[in-house]
Formats: C-alpha cells, structure tokens, sequence
C-alpha cells in the first residue's frame, strides 16, 4: 500500500493503456522521411550522431539529447532459497499469453505474479503471501491442463500447462 493510504489499481491501468493504444491504432500517424546522403562516406570511419549500441543493453540506461539527466538503479535481490519460487513464477508468466487465455485473466495472473515476485525480494518473505498467490496462479493453468479449456489453446499447451503447475508446486 502506497504511504498515502491507497493501492495503485495495476490492473486497471493496464486495461487504459490498452484501450488508449487501440484508439491511436484506429488513426495512425505516419510521416515521410529523406535524407540527404551527398558526402556521406560508408567506408572507413563512420561519425553517427546518435547512439550506436554494439553488444548486450541488460540492464542499462541511456538519456540523450537531455541537457540533465538523473538515472538511479537497484537491483533487488531475491531472498535465499526462493530463487527457484521466482524463476518458476517468471518461466509461467512468460508461457500463460501462448495458451490462449483471455486478456482478463492474463491481467489477473501477472497481478499474482508479481506479487510472488515482489515478496521473494523482500528481507524475509512471507511464505503464506507466496503460497496463495502460486495457488492463485496455478488457478489460470488448471483449465488448460484438464483439458477444460481446449478452444483458443495452442498445440501441447495441455501438457505445457502441466509442467509449468508441477515446477510451480515443487518449487514451493
């Protein structure tokens, strides 16, 4: 809960934001672009004016064309012996959009998932906290397991749906 007493509704935001992006969908905004290549060399040296990034970004920042720029970073650490908890969370939500679920249920199963992920990074976990939200999240593969929900699924999503329920229960 935010120190002002209330509870960002995630979800919620979520949803504007999609329904903001099909309203710009509907009126695409295109513009011509030319350049002018006269005295251009592409041998040799190249001078770009702008970033070139060669390589691996994990992680990283960049500001451009910013007269000031303040960045910070933390990297938050996951609790020892809840690291499998974490991978196993992260590995499902990654899988859940591929087996046809509805965009509802996708919102509610990363709302549990990152609650579980932001309990694993915290001084000392709380495992009841983590246990129902891993229940509430295996909740949305179930269906698809059984075999109950069949229509939207993927090919082997019934079998995908029940590793990801087995990793998620071992690795409680």
């Amino acid at each position: 809960m935010a120190s002002g007493g209330f509870k960002v509704n995630k979800q919620g935001i979520r949803r504007m934001m999609r329904e903001i992006q099909r309203e710009m969908d509907k009126h695409p905004v295109t513009a011509k672009v030319e350049s002018d290549t006269s005295g251009v060399s592409f041998g040799g040296n190249n001078i770009f004016n702008g970033p070139v990034i060669h390589g691996d970004v994990n992680g990283a920042q960049l500001a451009w064309g910013n007269a000031v720029a303040h960045q910070t970073q933390s990297q938050q650490q996951i609790a020892p012996g809840f690291e499998a908890i974490a991978q196993a969370v992260v590995d499902a939500l990654r899988e859940l959009p591929a087996m046809g679920v509805s965009e509802e249920d996708l919102e509610d199963a990363a709302t549990a998932g990152e609650e579980v992920l932001n309990e694993v990074v915290q001084a000392e976990p709380d495992r009841g906290r983590i246990r129902r939200a891993v229940a509430a999240l295996k909740g949305y593969f179930a269906p698809i397991a059984t075999g109950a929900v069949t229509a939207a699924a993927a090919a082997g999503s019934e079998e995908s749906a029940r590793t990801v329920i087995e990793r998620l229960s071992a690795a409680l």
